[in-house]
């Protein structure tokens, strides 16, 4: 159970990170460690034990039943429990929970097999705030867009920063193609360093195509002659419209769709 004082529960202060189970193998495991290492860097808490942060994972998958299926397991990390305000306690305790939900149920963002409908989100990334880069406890703002997206007939939010330049989606990294060239919001725009991002960038480079990493305004979608996004969930998927502007399949995001679907 979550004491009442801990602070992942009041104050949102945490971190978590969501990983793909496929047969009982979590996938891209260390990735995912090691961006959660350095969240708990920028944040001034200690790194988990990953040992212990495996151990948890593959507890929560054989919990549920779910050691053969394909699943999403959260692992959920929060400063522990404080007193009232603000202050951490000197010496925090961390609470390490984990949870794993079968991603054929709709709550758990199962791998959609259609392309997504985008609309943009009044809803802005701050991308002055560390936690705009981290994948923190604090998700109103995400949770906000994609209710305003779902509400507007779309799949999926596109989220602006508050200088109005491409961020990413409620839940996912954005990119788009123009010409031969691959590009993706930068870090800077308020943007989280997705572990399939850096995927699609390893797959670029080897292509001998770098993956451009730029700060563009929404009028980048309009010429794009492809869009799409990306999680450890969903995978690659391609974008059929943003805010009515249609785009067609492309061979390069169905190639990438195929070599990097789990």
């Amino acid at each position: 159970m979550i004491p009442p004082d801990d602070r992942g529960f009041t104050l949102g202060d945490g971190l978590f990170e969501t990983v793909l189970a496929v047969g009982g193998d979590l996938l891209r495991l260390e990735a995912h460690l090691n961006r959660l290492a350095a969240g708990c860097e920028m944040l001034g808490l200690p790194a988990p034990d990953r040992t212990l942060a495996a151990r948890l994972m593959r507890a929560a998958l054989a919990d549920a039943g779910l050691g053969k299926a394909r699943a999403a397991v959260r692992l959920t990390l929060t400063a522990g429990s404080g007193g009232r305000g603000l202050d951490r306690p000197d010496s925090p305790s961390l609470r390490l929970v984990a949870t794993a939900t079968a991603t054929a149920t709709a709550a758990a963002s199962p791998r959609p097999s259609t392309p997504a409908r985008l609309v943009t989100a009044g809803v802005r990334r701050n991308a002055q705030s560390p936690a705009s880069r981290l994948k923190t406890l604090a998700y109103l703002d995400n949770v906000l867009a994609r209710a305003e997206a779902r509400a507007a007939g779309a799949d999926e939010a596109l989220m602006l920063n508050t200088r109005g330049e491409l961020a990413c989606a409620a839940a996912a990294n954005l990119f788009w193609v123009q010409g031969e060239r691959l590009f993706t919001p930068a870090l800077t725009c308020g943007v989280l360093a997705g572990v399939q991002r850096a995927r699609v960038a390893a797959w670029m480079a080897k292509a001998g195509t770098p993956l451009q990493e730029v700060a563009a305004g929404p009028e980048a979608l309009a010429t794009a002659d492809a869009v799409f996004l990306t999680n450890a969930l969903i995978g690659v998927r391609p974008v059929a419209a943003a805010d009515g502007h249609a785009f067609r399949p492309h061979p390069l995001v169905a190639q990438l769709a195929r070599d990097l679907q789990d």
